[in-house]
């Protein structure tokens, strides 16, 4: 079910990545995520209240998630950017879930997650050799990479705090939609109504696949390990990184193939 998830969010990251206004997408695949949680919500219990404060913080950690990877796709590739992002995080989630939540890991489980971030770190390296715009997207992704190791954590806790991890993910969208609605007629000047009406389909289809995908991995953490869980559901590096050979041809280097492999291995090594 993880890997599924996983499938699902590099397809709506490739969706961000294709459109010309990113921004706009970006707002709009969260404004229809909550549109469709809204709509179920009704049908589904309340979260405990011991989980609100835990959305509430999500909601604006991942609202600035949003528009730093809005910022990343538009200054790098989508193998580039979405392997630092994804791969960085697990080992941020690891020591946090470890302080904070006083999970204690497997040796296996820190040799896989150890391995899946030394993979990344590589990518970083390489970087170096591609000109100021590969470093600027580097800089955005791992900046980005922390706000995901944050939400990541608040939201493992919030979802076994809240007594039922779907109503927490649906409210958690809903509260998205509303911010991201907010965002947006504060820079109304930036976001012009042409722009966003163009990006409506791929809102509504990005907005299911971050539905679907989030709501799978919150599920997941509450009958796994926080760490395990969102070290397994960063094999979407690998279907971001074919992704962008295939669909948006992307020159692939070794170094970029090599680290995907390496994230492949430690997610089994995690899995077992």
């Amino acid at each position: 079910m993880v890997l599924f998830g996983a499938l699902l969010h590099a397809s709506w990251n490739l969706l961000v990545k294709t459109r010309p206004n990113k921004q706009a997408a970006t707002a709009l695949i969260y404004v229809s995520a909550g549109f469709v949680a809204g709509a179920v919500l009704p049908f589904l219990p309340m979260p405990d209240a011991a989980s609100w404060p835990y959305l509430t913080a999500s909601t604006a950690t991942e609202l600035l998630y949003g528009i730093v990877l809005a910022a990343a796709y538009k200054a790098g590739d989508l193998s580039h950017a979405y392997p630092l992002m994804r791969g960085t995080a697990p080992l941020l989630v690891a020591l946090g879930s470890s302080l904070l939540v006083g999970e204690q890991l497997p040796r296996v489980v820190w040799g896989g997650i150890v391995l899946m971030s030394c993979a990344i770190f590589s990518l970083v390296f390489e970087a170096r050799t591609r000109g100021a715009s590969a470093s600027s997207t580097t800089v955005l992704a791992l900046i980005n990479a922390f706000i995901i190791a944050a939400y990541t954590v608040i939201d493992g806790v919030g979802a076994r705090k809240s007594g039922h991890p779907l109503a927490y993910s649906l409210w958690l969208f809903a509260l998205l939609s509303v911010a991201w609605v907010v965002w947006i007629a504060l820079r109304r000047r930036h976001y012009r109504w042409g722009d966003l009406r163009r990006e409506i389909p791929a809102g509504l289809i990005g907005g299911a696949c971050s539905l679907a995908s989030y709501s799978v991995a919150l599920w997941a953490m509450t009958r796994a390990p926080i760490a395990a869980v969102a070290a397994v559901r960063e094999t979407s590096i690998v279907f971001g990184t074919v992704l962008g050979a295939v669909v948006l041809r992307e020159r692939v280097t070794w170094v970029r193939a090599c680290a995907a492999l390496a994230i492949t291995v430690g997610a089994w090594l995690i899995r077992a």
